[in-house]
């Protein structure tokens, strides 16, 4: 008889979709009970490995108050690290040609937030992307992303300081707190660089150097130069 048979094959097509449902909601409660049982057996685990990256986390973003030396005419630190690099360079973006040159290495343990160095104005800002070498490595200046900031110090009234952040294998973010223009004082925070970098500091020939390779500096403390 015409159109025999068609109510069974919709009923038979229904009930292969109701099972292809149930086989879908088994499997599903099947995958459910095994890996509840892992997550909840890996339960200590996980909790234990978040305090430790929390822990991590705020230990490296720690933002202490820098202690600013009394006196005028001082040039402080900008970064906490370890002086590496000590030599004559050449800067025409700020500087103008040839001055001092004082790199510091940011460890990962380090703090990484960074200080003006002198009272004045922000004369310059320039941001240069490239790679992402080791900070370790003093070339690292040259060909990674970096940030660029003039300083116009007000005492003694127009000597200029450059500050360059430069972005590391990790340190992938530079973050400035700051903008060409912009009046600071000693030992403001001005920028952050997440996770082990390089800073450089260009100071002008004149400028009485007082610290020497190797020596650990404190961004905001440690007196650099001295302009005479």
């Amino acid at each position: 008889m015409k159109h025999s048979g068609k109510a069974r094959k919709a009923a038979l097509r229904l009930v292969l979709l109701s099972l292809v449902a149930l086989g879908v909601l088994v499997a599903i409660g099947f995958l459910a009970s095994v890996l509840g049982k892992v997550i909840v057996a890996c339960i200590p685990i996980l909790v234990a490995l978040w305090f430790l990256f929390a822990a991590f986390t705020l230990y490296f973003f720690r933002d202490p108050e820098a202690r600013v030396p009394p006196g005028t005419n001082l040039v402080l630190s900008p970064g906490h690290g370890k002086i590496d690099v000590m030599d004559t360079a050449t800067e025409r973006d700020f500087m103008g040609g040839e001055c001092q040159r004082l790199s510091m290495f940011l460890s990962v343990i380090d703090v990484h937030v960074q200080n003006a160095p002198v009272t004045g104005k922000i004369a310059f800002f320039k941001h240069t992307p490239g790679r992402f070498l080791s900070a370790l490595k003093t070339e690292s200046a040259t060909h990674n992303e970096n940030v660029l900031l003039g300083f116009e110090a007000s005492e003694p009234k127009g000597q200029k300081v450059g500050v360059r952040l430069i972005a590391g294998v990790l340190a992938r973010r530079i973050v400035p707190f700051v903008q060409q223009g912009e009046e600071v004082t000693r030992g403001q925070r001005i920028s952050l660089i997440q996770f082990g970098s390089r800073a450089d500091v260009y100071l002008p020939l004149r400028a009485k150097v007082k610290v020497k390779l190797n020596d650990h500096v404190v961004g905001g403390e440690t007196v650099l130069a001295e302009f005479e």
